[in-house]
């Protein structure tokens, strides 16, 4: 329990810290996006484990041997009113923090969620007044907008795809089919939950900058990953066009009023810029995508591929052994 303590707040450390900036500087998940969304939920998970973990295992630690004999311990104090002499004031203080962050994430999650449901709920009520349907199909809506904007906005059966007629009439058919196709590529990967997690996380933990790393990072891997499912049936001279055309009414939007979300966790801004939101940053988000088509990479071998998969897998078992195993050997 001693142990396994100090080598949780040292996982705890390592994760939340270099690993997510060494990530965040690499340049290989460019080549593998899917292989790099899943190191970013493993250490985001991972470390969040390992954060309350550690100080769980160290305010138990007097009162049992393994984590088992622990928690009946405390759950003893808690609901009988044993004697709580056993625990100094440091363990008090762990096992207080260990749960308060428990509940500051959970609760955080929750209102992330609620929060982006009614943004949701109030976006679609404004496209109900202001969109027209699309003779692209059904789930497209059409506003009445110069600049090229496209964005998808999430809600399960009730999903849209909304285009502008700005948008529509600079696209030649071949590059609309590509925005059509980068947009669904957002709903059918469920793109909005990932969105949702590393935004919840940012706001429970705006304070470790490896927060904003970690979302900024996700933002830019789901717009390569849509762009991966774009190019499998378009080529890569649309998407590049479709990708510029976009991004120059993004810059040419600043300060003015835009129907668009201002937030991905809001809804996804396709072909515009991971942030969702008009601006430099727009450009910049483009113009790394188009970067990535003009100059691609071969994909990491399978070997490597495997390899950060395994890593994966590890990063998750690693904690959960060091919460486990000594409760199972005791």
């Amino acid at each position: 329990m001693f142990w396994a303590s100090y080598l949780l707040a040292v996982l705890a450390i390592i994760l939340a810290w270099p690993v997510p900036i060494l990530l965040s500087r690499a340049q290989w998940p460019a080549r593998s996006p899917f292989t790099a969304m899943l190191l970013w939920q493993a250490i985001a998970l991972a470390g969040g484990l390992s954060m309350i973990g550690a100080m769980l295992v160290y305010g138990l630690e007097p009162v049992g041997d393994n984590l088992i004999a622990g928690l009946r311990a405390l759950a003893g104090m808690v609901l009988f009113n044993a004697p709580t002499t056993a625990l100094g004031f440091w363990h008090i203080f762990a096992l207080s923090a260990a749960a308060l962050l428990t509940a500051h994430l959970v609760f955080t999650l929750l209102l992330t969620y609620y929060k982006i449901q009614r943004q949701r709920r109030r976006h679609r009520e404004l496209l109900a007044l202001l969109a027209s349907p699309s003779a692209q199909g059904a789930g497209t809506l059409v506003i009445n907008h110069d600049s090229p904007v496209a964005y998808c906005l999430p809600g399960g059966a009730r999903s849209v795809t909304v285009l502008s007629d700005g948008l529509m009439a600079a696209l030649e058919p071949a590059e609309l089919r590509a925005v059509l196709i980068h947009e669904n590529a957002h709903l059918s990967q469920r793109h909005h939950l990932l969105l949702w997690a590393f935004a919840a996380w940012r706001q429970a933990l705006p304070w470790l900058p490896t927060t904003r790393l970690a979302q900024e990072s996700v933002n830019s891997l789901i717009e390569m990953l849509a762009d991966d499912v774009a190019l499998r049936t378009e080529s890569k001279a649309t998407l590049i066009k479709a990708i510029a055309i976009v991004a120059s009414g993004s810059a040419g939007n600043t300060g003015t009023t835009d129907i668009r979300p201002s937030s991905p966790t809001l809804a996804l801004s396709g072909l515009e810029a991971a942030s969702g939101g008009p601006g430099s940053d727009a450009v910049r988000t483009a113009a790394s995508r188009v970067s990535r088509l003009l100059t691609p990479q071969p994909q990491l071998p399978a070997a490597v591929r495997s390899a950060v998969m395994a890593g994966c897998a590890l990063l998750l078992a690693l904690p959960t052994a060091l919460l486990v195993v000594p409760g199972l050997l005791g």
